[in-house]
C-alpha cells in the first residue's frame, strides 16, 4: 500500500500509487513512523523544499524515523503547495528561483532562504489551513495553479490553455480562464514565475503544446 506521502496543488498529504517526478520535505519529522498515517500537523519547520529523487547516492527510509520524505507530481504542484527548490540538491535552481523572486518583490538585495521562508509561509497556509489568493487570470503566469469551483479539480496555466491536474499527471486541457480565480501557489512564487522562473513540469505536459 503506498504511503500518504504524495502531495497534493493544495499541499494536502495523500495516498497514490504513482510516484511523481520530484521528492522534497518540510524541514523534518512530522509522521508518526509506527503508524504510518496521515499527519495531523502539517510541517516540522518553515523550510518547504522541494528536491531531486535521487542525489549522490543517498539512502532514505521513506517515513521511517527521520524526516517526512514527500513526493510531487512536478515542480509546478510542487510550487502550489508552497515549497521552493531545494539550495542542496538544486542550488541552481535555488539561486534562480531567489534571482527571480528578488526582482518580482523589487527587493534591493537578495534575502537568505530562511527569509524567503517566512514570506512563503506567511502565504502558504492560515495555520494549518491552504491559504488561497484571489486574483485576475489575466494578470497570471505560466506555472500558476488554480482550484477551481470543484475544490477536487486543479489546473496549471501553461501558454494558451490550463491543465487538468492528477497525481500521476496532466489529464487534460481547457481555455485559459479569465477573470478573478482561485490561486494556490504563493504570491512571491507568483512574483518569481512572472521575472523568468521556469518550473519544471511532469513530461504529460508536452502532450498539450510548449509553455
Amino acid at each position: 500500500m503506498p504511503l500518504p506521502n504524495r502531495v497534493g496543488p493544495d499541499g494536502t498529504l495523500f495516498a497514490d500509487p504513482a510516484r511523481g517526478t520530484f521528492y522534497g520535505n518540510r524541514g523534518g519529522r512530522f509522521h508518526d513512523p509506527a503508524t504510518h498515517a496521515v499527519p495531523t500537523r502539517i510541517q516540522a519547520s518553515r523550510q518547504w523544499l522541494c528536491c531531486v529523487l535521487s542525489f549522490k547516492g543517498r539512502r532514505h527510509a521513506v517515513w521511517g524515523r527521520g524526516y517526512t520524505g514527500l513526493f510531487f507530481c512536478d515542480e509546478v504542484t510542487a510550487l502550489a503547495a508552497g515549497h521552493r527548490p531545494c539550495m542542496e540538491c538544486r542550488r541552481q535552481d535555488a539561486l534562480a528561483y531567489r534571482a527571480a523572486l528578488m526582482r518580482g518583490l523589487g527587493l534591493e538585495r537578495a534575502p537568505p532562504f530562511p527569509e524567503i521562508d517566512r514570506i512563503l509561509d506567511a502565504e502558504r497556509r492560515t495555520g494549518r489551513t491552504k491559504r488561497m489568493h484571489r486574483l485576475p487570470a489575466e494578470r497570471l503566469p505560466d506555472g500558476a495553479m488554480l482550484r477551481c469551483d470543484d475544490a477536487t479539480v486543479f489546473l496549471a496555466l501553461r501558454g494558451t490553455c490550463a491543465l487538468r491536474w492528477s497525481p500521476g499527471g496532466y489529464t487534460g486541457r481547457r481555455e485559459r480562464p479569465t477573470g478573478t480565480v482561485t490561486v494556490l501557489t504563493p504570491p512571491a512564487t507568483l512574483a518569481a514565475l512572472e521575472q523568468g522562473y521556469r518550473p519544471q513540469w511532469h513530461p504529460s505536459a508536452q502532450a498539450f503544446g510548449a509553455a
